[in-house]
C-alpha cells in the first residue's frame, strides 16, 4: 500500500503537470491566433486606406496638369542674308506642319522660308500694278490663309498663301505657293484712287466680301463666284454695297464671317456696327472709359468675338448680343491685362479660344477667352515686334531688330479655369452669363462648354428626389419590421426586401427607361391621386379596423394586422391609375402634359426626375431599410420592455427610446443610402434624357457626374482637356462621398455617446 500511494501521486502529479502544459499549449495557440488576427485586420485596413489615397492622387495626377501654365521655350536666333534687305515686314506667317514660314514685306514681295534654319525657300512677287506700294494688310477670320491687300492706289488684291504637301522617295515635302481664288486682277474699291488706310476681307461659300477705309469712308464690295454644271466655266459677280460716311477717321474695319456685320472702329475708343442684311447703322458703342485709345482689333477663332487691344495695356472681349427687345447690340464680355504699354499686335488661335498679345514693350501675353485666364506673361524682344502664331499653337515666330526668333508654347490646357468649370460663363451667341456642359461639337470653331456645375446638380437632384421616396419609406418599414411585427412574418419580409437589393439596377435602368417613362406620362393624374390617396386609404383602413369589434380584431394574431393592408394598397393603386384618363379628361383639358406646358408653363421630358424618383428609390430602399432595420432590432429589450412597465404606450416607447437609441444606425443607413443614391450610373442613364440643365422641376431630366463619366470617357481622347474634366468629375464625386461619410461618422459617434447612457 505504502508503494502504491507514491505512485498514485507521481501520476496524479504527471497529469497535473500534463494539463497545465496542455492549457499553457492552448493559450498560446490562442493569443497567436489573435496576434495574426490582429495583424490581419490592421494590414486589411490599412491596406484599404493606402488602395483609396492610391485613387486619390491618381485622380489628382491626372487632374493638376490642367491648373499649370503656360511655358515658353526660346530657340536659336536667325538671321538670314536675304533678311536685311527684305523691308518692313507687313504679315508672317507658319504652316501647318512647322516647317515653312511665310513673310510678306512692304516691297510686295512673299518670301517662303524655313522655320527651323531661316534658309530661304522661294520668293513670289506679288502683280501688283506697277508703281503701287501695299498700304495694310487684312485677314480672314483665324484658320483661313486669305488676305486683302490694300494698295494706295485705291484697290485691294485679295490672295491665298497654300502649302502643297506631296511624297517624293516617301519623304514629305511641302510646296508653298501663293493662288488668287477671285483673279489676279486688284480690286477696284475706292472710285477716287485714295489709299486704302484698312481693309477686311471675309469668304462664306463662295460669296467674297471685302471692306476697306479711306479716312472717315468706308467701301465695301461683295464678290459672287458662281460655276456652270455644265461648261465648267466660273463667272464672278460683283455688288458695291452702299456704306454711310462716318464722322471720325476710321482706325480699323472687321467683318462678320457670317457676313452680317460690319465693324469700323473710329475715333478714340467707339465702333460703328453696320447691319450688312438691312444695310443700316446698328449703333454706335463705347469701348473704353478715360484716356485709353484702341490700337489694336482682332477677331477670335470663329469670327463672333471681338478682341480689343488698347494704349494702357488692356485687352477686351465684345460680342454681339440679342437683347429683351430683340435688337442686337455689342456687349463688353469679359477683360484681361497684358501690361502698361500699347498692345500693338493680337494673335488668335486657329483651333481654340485663345490668344496671344504683343504690346510695344515686346512683351508677350497667352491668354485663353472662354476660361476668363491669363497663362503667361513674359518678354520676348527688347521693343516693337512683328509676331505670329502657329495652326497648332505650339511655335512663335518673331521678327524684331533684323533677326527672327523661334519658341516653343507648351499650353496643352487652357481651357479650364475654376470660374469656367463652376462659375456662370458667358459664352459666345448667349443672351446672358449661364452653366453649360457641352463638351463636343461638329463645328471647328465650338467653344468647349466644360463646366460642372450643371452635373453635380443633376447629381444631387436625382440623388434629393430618389431620397425623398426611399428614405420615409425605408425607415417607417424599419421600424415596424423590428418593432411591431411578429417574428414568424418578420422573418418572411425581410429576407424578400433585402433580396431586393441583389436585383441589377441596369434592370431597374431598362425598365423605367422603357416602361415605367411611358406609363407615367399617360397616367400622370393616376401617379399623383396614387401618392395623395395611398396614406389617406392606409389612415382610413386602419380607423376602420379600430371601429371593429374586439372579438374579430382578435382574431388576427398579434403583429400580422399589416397583412391586411395588401388589399387596401392594391385597391387604391388599381383605383387611382383607372381613374387617370377621366380626371385628365375632367380637369386638364384631355392632356395633363400639355396643360402643364402651356397653362403652367412647366416644361415636361419624358425621361424626368420623377422616374429617377421612382426607380432609384426602390433601388435605395433595401439598403436603407436593411441597415435601419438592424439597428432598431438591436435596442435592447429591457430598455423598452421598462418604457412600457413605467407606464408609456408603444408609440411613446418607439419615439422616445427605441428611435434614439438607434438614431446612429438610422443615421448611418441614410448617409449609405445617399452615398448610393449619388454614385448610380445605369439608372440615371437610362431613364433620364440626360440633359445636363440646372433645373429643379421634377418633370424635367438631368445628368449626374457619374453618368456623364460613364457616356463621354469611351470617346474622349486620352490626355486631352476632355478626358482630365472627367477624371476631375470622378475626384469630385470621391471626394464629395468622403465628405458625406466622415460627417456621418461625426455626428454617429456623438449621436451614440449623447444616447449611450439610455
Amino acid at each position: 500500500m505504502n508503494d502504491i500511494e507514491p505512485m498514485t501521486a507521481n501520476s496524479d502529479a504527471q497529469r497535473l503537470d500534463f494539463n497545465t502544459a496542455a492549457l499553457q499549449r492552448k493559450r498560446r495557440i490562442r493569443a497567436l491566433k489573435d496576434h495574426l488576427a490582429r495583424w490581419y485586420v490592421t494590414i486589411g485596413g490599412l491596406a484599404v486606406l493606402g488602395a483609396i489615397c492610391l485613387i486619390f492622387f491618381y485622380l489628382a495626377q491626372v487632374v493638376l496638369p490642367m491648373f499649370q501654365g503656360a511655358e515658353l521655350q526660346a530657340e536659336d536666333a536667325q538671321q538670314p542674308a536675304w533678311l536685311a534687305d527684305a523691308g518692313e515686314p507687313l504679315l508672317l506667317a507658319i504652316e501647318e506642319q512647322n516647317q515653312v514660314a511665310m513673310r510678306l514685306g512692304a516691297d510686295g514681295q512673299v518670301r517662303f522660308f524655313a522655320l527651323e534654319s531661316g534658309a530661304a525657300l522661294s520668293t513670289v512677287s506679288l502683280p501688283l500694278p506697277a508703281g503701287t506700294r501695299i498700304t495694310t494688310v487684312g485677314q480672314d477670320t483665324p484658320g483661313s490663309r486669305l488676305l486683302v491687300l490694300g494698295l494706295d492706289n485705291g484697290q485691294a488684291l485679295v490672295l491665298e498663301h497654300n502649302y502643297k504637301v506631296s511624297y517624293p522617295n516617301n519623304q514629305r515635302t511641302i510646296s508653298p505657293q501663293i493662288d488668287y481664288p477671285f483673279g489676279e486682277a486688284p480690286l477696284e474699291l475706292d472710285t477716287q484712287g485714295r489709299a486704302i488706310e484698312h481693309a477686311a476681307v471675309s469668304r462664306n461659300g463662295g460669296n467674297l466680301l471685302v471692306a476697306v477705309s479711306t479716312g472717315a469712308a468706308l467701301h465695301a464690295l461683295r464678290i459672287a463666284s458662281t460655276e456652270n454644271l455644265m461648261t465648267g466655266e466660273t463667272s464672278i459677280e460683283q455688288d458695291r454695297l452702299e456704306l454711310p460716311q462716318l464722322s471720325e477717321p476710321i482706325r480699323q474695319v472687321l467683318l462678320d464671317p457670317r457676313h452680317q456685320w460690319l465693324y469700323a472702329f473710329s475715333g478714340r475708343a467707339s465702333a460703328d456696327v453696320f447691319d450688312l442684311r438691312r444695310k443700316q447703322l446698328n449703333g454706335r458703342y463705347k469701348l473704353l472709359n478715360g484716356t485709353g485709345e484702341v490700337t489694336q482689333v482682332s477677331a477670335l477663332l470663329g469670327g463672333i468675338s471681338l478682341l480689343v487691344g488698347d494704349s494702357n495695356g488692356g485687352i477686351g472681349q465684345w460680342f454681339m448680343v440679342r437683347g429683351a427687345d430683340g435688337q442686337a447690340e455689342l456687349k463688353n464680355v469679359r477683360n484681361f491685362q497684358l501690361g502698361t504699354s500699347p498692345v500693338t499686335q493680337i494673335l488668335p488661335e486657329e483651333r481654340r479660344k485663345g490668344f496671344l498679345a504683343l504690346d510695344s514693350k515686346g512683351s508677350l501675353g497667352v491668354f485663353h477667352s472662354t476660361a476668363h485666364r491669363t497663362l503667361l506673361k513674359e518678354p520676348v524682344a527688347e521693343g516693337a515686334a512683328m509676331a505670329t502664331l502657329s495652326p497648332r499653337a505650339t511655335r512663335l515666330l518673331v521678327e524684331s531688330d533684323g533677326q527672327l526668333q523661334s519658341f516653343v508654347i507648351d499650353n496643352p490646357h487652357p481651357e479650364i479655369s475654376w470660374s469656367a468649370l463652376w462659375s456662370k460663363v458667358w459664352y459666345e451667341s448667349y443672351p446672358e452669363p449661364d452653366h453649360v456642359w457641352q463638351s463636343t461639337s461638329a463645328n471647328t470653331d465650338f467653344e468647349p462648354k466644360l463646366s460642372l456645375a450643371p452635373l453635380a446638380f443633376g447629381t444631387l437632384k436625382a440623388a434629393f428626389y430618389a431620397m425623398l421616396l426611399a428614405a420615409p419609406l425605408a425607415i417607417c418599414a424599419a421600424f415596424y419590421t423590428a418593432y411591431f411585427m411578429a417574428p414568424a412574418l418578420r422573418r418572411k419580409v425581410k429576407p424578400v426586401i433585402e433580396l431586393m437589393e441583389a436585383l441589377p439596377t441596369v434592370i431597374l435602368g431598362f425598365f423605367a427607361g422603357l416602361f415605367l417613362a411611358p406609363y407615367l406620362e399617360n397616367h400622370l393624374p393616376g401617379i399623383f391621386a396614387l401618392l395623395l390617396l395611398m396614406p389617406v386609404g392606409i389612415v382610413l383602413a386602419a380607423y376602420l379596423w379600430s371601429r371593429l369589434p374586439e372579438t374579430i380584431r382578435l382574431r388576427v394574431p398579434d403583429g400580422w394586422e399589416a397583412v391586411l393592408l395588401i388589399p387596401v394598397i392594391l385597391l387604391v393603386g388599381f383605383g387611382s391609375l383607372e381613374i387617370s384618363g377621366h380626371m385628365e379628361n375632367w380637369w386638364f383639358g384631355g392632356d395633363m402634359r400639355l396643360w402643364l406646358t402651356n397653362e403652367m408653363g412647366i416644361p415636361f421630358d419624358q425621361r424626368n426626375a420623377l422616374v429617377i424618383g421612382l426607380a432609384m428609390g426602390f433601388a435605395v430602399i433595401p439598403t436603407i431599410y436593411s441597415i435601419a432595420e438592424d439597428a432598431v432590432f438591436s435596442v435592447p429589450k429591457s430598455l423598452t420592455l421598462g418604457s412600457l412597465a413605467l407606464g408609456a404606450t408603444p408609440w411613446q416607447t418607439l419615439v422616445r427610446v427605441v428611435l434614439l437609441t438607434a438614431s446612429p444606425g438610422i443615421f448611418s443607413a441614410l448617409m449609405i443610402g445617399m452615398g448610393r443614391a449619388v454614385g448610380e450610373t445605369m439608372i440615371v442613364l437610362m431613364a433620364t434624357g440626360n440633359t445636363p440643365i440646372m433645373e429643379a422641376n421634377i418633370f424635367e431630366g438631368m445628368r449626374t457626374l457619374a453618368a456623364n463619366v460613364a457616356v463621354e470617357m469611351p470617346e474622349s481622347e486620352v490626355g486631352s482637356t476632355h478626358y482630365r474634366v472627367l477624371f476631375l468629375a470622378a475626384m469630385v464625386l470621391l471626394i464629395f462621398t468622403f465628405v458625406m461619410n466622415t460627417l456621418a461618422e461625426l455626428i454617429r459617434q456623438r449621436l451614440r455617446g449623447k444616447y449611450a447612457s439610455l
